[in-house]
């Protein structure tokens, strides 16, 4: 078969088959899920988030989070 001229989905079956026959099922699976894309845009959610905080708000922070985990021990 052309592979200029196989359609999207005709590369996905083949690129299954493929993956199938070398790693199994499980590993197919696997590879997969570790090669999955994500969806949406991670810039614009960050700053929805976590705002756009300045060097000493970030510090500020931080010193709090010691200070807590100081209190746990």
């Amino acid at each position: 078969m052309d592979q200029q001229a196989m359609t999207l989905e005709q590369i996905r079956e083949k690129g299954l088959a493929i993956l199938r026959q070398h790693l199994g099922i499980v590993g197919m699976v696997r590879f997969l899920q570790q090669s999955e894309m994500g969806w949406g845009n991670y810039t614009e959610e960050r700053y929805q988030w976590l705002g756009d905080p300045d060097l000493k708000e970030l510090a500020k922070k931080i010193q709090e989070c010691h200070q807590d985990r100081g209190n746990l021990t």
